[in-house]
């Protein structure tokens, strides 16, 4: 592959973001090109050979942005390359074991026939937005539980079969 590969994701306090640009750097790494673009902003995706959809977990829904995008691109992302991952649970559960994705993710991706999915932990601190979000952190569940040795080892499986 020479063409460009787009990361893109719906997040509401930027812990998904920075799980894509972490993707990101590790397909650049990896010698490819890479675009990373919150999943609004995306107007079309033609001029990519690959894509990678990220979303956050909010009570067991993919994020609406993520959602949205999948919808709105339906077409061109079938005829591509893709890749979807989660990002949410606010536990190790994600270090410990394969999580499956939700179901609007499960869907996507039977319909896309997708190359793969991951779900990472996720990150919720102090300043986050959302009445939902505060009563979490008052509740002591938040915390960063991402692990970005996890996402970087599953960019480079991507990147490995761009390449090949």
């Amino acid at each position: 592959m020479t063409g460009t590969v787009l990361v893109t994701y719906g997040t509401r306090n930027g812990s998904t973001a920075h799980i894509a640009e972490s993707i990101a750097d590790t397909l650049r790494e990896k010698g490819l090109t890479v675009e990373t673009m919150r999943a609004v902003c995306v107007p079309f995706v033609d001029r990519y050979d690959a894509v990678v959809v990220g979303g956050g977990l909010y009570a067991g829904r993919w994020h609406k942005d993520a959602q949205t995008f999948v919808r709105r691109h339906r077409r061109d992302l079938a005829e591509r390359p893709v890749w979807f991952f989660s990002s949410g649970p606010l536990d190790a559960s994600a270090s410990e074991r394969d999580i499956p994705p939700v179901r609007a993710v499960r869907r996507a991706m039977q319909d896309l026939h997708a190359r793969g999915h991951a779900t990472f932990g996720g990150c919720l601190e102090e300043d986050a937005d959302g009445w939902l979000a505060r009563r979490i952190l008052h509740s002591g569940k938040g915390g960063d539980f991402r692990d970005f040795e996890a996402v970087e080892a599953w960019a480079a499986g991507i990147a490995g079969e761009l390449k090949h």
